[in-house]
């Protein structure tokens, strides 16, 4: 009790050993409790609501609106209030307390009221003031926080989700979304929400808090809601937006980072291979390809994914970096997905593309060098050596023949390397260099391989080092011309009547020495001849005979001449 209300109020009722000082001649006023913070005083004409017990001088209770469970609610300083009631109530704060003292001639008079207050009595009042509002007050809206960055703010008509906890203007609660552990879905602007909260949330960001105090009129006004909101109480909703969106909205793009040079863009039935981040609007991780040390791979515009991104991702360039902001329509709708994604939520993808293709792309062949004078290039079982770096689109360094310091051998048209490489490697000179990118339907599929990804494009530079010229299919050796007459006889070196290996081997490296024939090429020559003469030898005794000894032209007709 503050010191000269105390002093008033011994005065007034009279202390032991002090005369009496008379009636009193206006309202004794005791400011009990003032809260630290008042925003707001009663003023003539204010719409109030407010508790109180009501009792005599000893102590007798003649009225209380606490018996009753319900608040007093009134205009103050219009006459619907006893005029002691109506100045003690001026200048009270929400939450504030006051006792009151009312003489006669402002309370009840030489009348009373019938069975209730007697004639001439001194009312004694203890209020708590509890809203205060008046009908030329407007939404009040106190911004929290802001994101930074607010592309974009809430408009009549969008869909917008939200977190809010409800109390009356004294700090009641009466109702919060995140008891409930979901948002607040609705429109803006349609009437699906009262008046104030239609206006209060306009203009808001995703992200942005926000204090909306509605008055009544704006909110349940005379009629209250239920149990938990009285009528003509004022409202104080803080409120988190989360998302929002309109049902017009189609896919927005952000590109956060385009390469330099992009010769191809993805079209519908291109296969995707991309990273990402998923997220909410409020920045909430619900997926990510990155926690899976996994790319997302895929055909867009075939509906394999959602609709948003199907449109999202068309027109990326390999290493574009884009984000893709969906709404729920062109998403996972108002079911949401599994316990991350809720229901009518807002999808933002942030984007890497590794890189893509297309199942009808060839191998794409870029020549860095070419030597003057190129008149021999190779051919498929052509023997070829040559140096190569093999990456992903990203950079991503994966094998390279320098690392065993030596030039890789094949022999083209052998199934020895994928199907891209061996057609890059086609009609190349010694010396030229090629940048090849392979689709994997030419690389190494689906599947992968050791340290390749699956369904990847690879890049090769790739330098021609040395070709030798190879032979047909199903040959070891050719003849340049047309083989000896007496082949047997000249083949049996020692005219004994039979050709062991060594002779069967010395023979035809004079073949080769002298230009009259060629062996397949390899980097294994001894080996070739082996198998040479082990086709030969068909019996398997180490030896050739002339029964034995055929040419595989001669062994083609006879196949012909048996299926004939």
């Amino acid at each position: 009790m503050a010191l000269g209300s105390f002093v008033l109020l011994l005065s007034l009722l009279g202390v032991l050993g002090l005369g009496d000082p008379g009636p009193l001649e206006d309202v004794v006023i005791d400011r009990y409790y003032i809260p630290k913070i008042c925003l707001r005083e009663v003023q003539m004409g204010d719409f109030i609501r407010y508790h109180y017990n009501g009792t005599f001088k000893d102590g007798k209770k003649f009225d209380s609106s606490y018996d009753r469970g319900a608040t007093v609610a009134g205009v103050v300083g219009v006459g619907r209030l006893i005029t002691g009631m109506d100045r003690g109530l001026q200048g009270m704060c929400v939450n504030e307390r006051r006792h009151l003292i009312v003489p006669p001639h402002l309370g009840y008079g030489s009348i009373g009221v019938a069975g209730l207050i007697p004639p001439d009595a001194t009312l004694y009042f203890d209020v708590v003031m509890l809203d205060i509002w008046n009908k030329n007050d407007k939404l009040q809206i106190t911004t929290l926080s802001k994101p930074e960055h607010c592309n974009r703010t809430v408009e009549n008509s969008d869909f917008v989700r939200y977190h809010y906890n409800g109390t009356l203007l004294d700090g009641t609660p009466f109702d919060s979304s995140y008891s409930k552990d979901s948002t607040y879905d609705t429109y803006v602007g349609t009437g699906w929400l009262i008046k104030g909260m239609d206006q209060g949330l306009l203009g808001m960001c995703a992200g942005e808090k926000r204090s909306i105090i509605i008055p009544p009129f704006l909110a349940y006004g005379e009629k209250g809601y239920g149990t938990t909101i009285p009528p003509q109480a004022s409202l104080v909703f803080s409120v988190l937006l989360v998302d929002f969106h309109n049902p017009k909205d189609g896919v927005f793009l952000e590109h956060l980072e385009v390469p330099a040079s992009c010769k191809r863009r993805a079209v519908t039935g291109d296969f995707v291979r991309y990273h990402y981040n998923g997220t909410l609007m409020d920045g909430t991780l619900f997926d990510s390809s990155y926690s899976r040390n996994h790319t997302y791979n895929t055909y867009i515009g075939k509906g394999y994914i959602i609709p948003g991104m199907d449109q999202g991702l068309q027109g990326v360039c390999i290493g574009e970096r884009r984000r893709v902001v969906i709404p729920p329509h062109l998403a996972y709708g108002e079911n949401g997905a599994g316990d991350k994604i809720p229901g009518s939520a807002v999808l933002i993808f942030d984007v890497h593309v590794i890189d893509f293709h297309n199942p009808a792309d060839p191998v794409e062949m870029e020549t860095v060098y070419r030597p003057e004078g190129c008149n021999v290039t190779t051919r498929n079982r052509d023997f070829v050596r040559y140096h190569y770096n093999c990456s992903l689109l990203d950079g991503t360094k994966l094998f390279s023949s320098h690392d065993y310091g030596s030039p890789q051998e094949v022999t083209l048209g052998t199934n020895k390397v994928i199907e891209g490489l061996n057609r890059g490697l086609l009609d190349m000179c010694a010396g030229e260099r090629r940048v090849l990118i392979i689709p994997p339907h030419l690389g190494h599929g689906e599947s992968g391989a050791r340290g390749v990804p699956g369904s990847a494009v690879l890049r090769f530079e790739v330098e021609l080092i040395s070709m030798e010229e190879g032979v047909p299919e199903g040959y070891l050796f050719i003849w340049h011309g047309d083989p000896p007459e007496n082949l047997y006889e000249q083949m049996d070196l020692n005219k004994d009547g039979q050709i062991p290996a060594d002779e069967f081997s010395t023979f035809i490296l004079t073949q080769v020495a002298e230009g009259k024939g060629r062996l397949m090429p390899s980097s294994d020559p001894d080996k070739v001849i082996a198998d040479m003469f082990k086709n030969q030898d068909r019996n398997q005794d180490g030896k050739i005979t002339a029964e034995e000894l055929k040419l595989k032209s001669d062994e083609d007709q006879e196949k012909i001449h048996e299926e004939l």
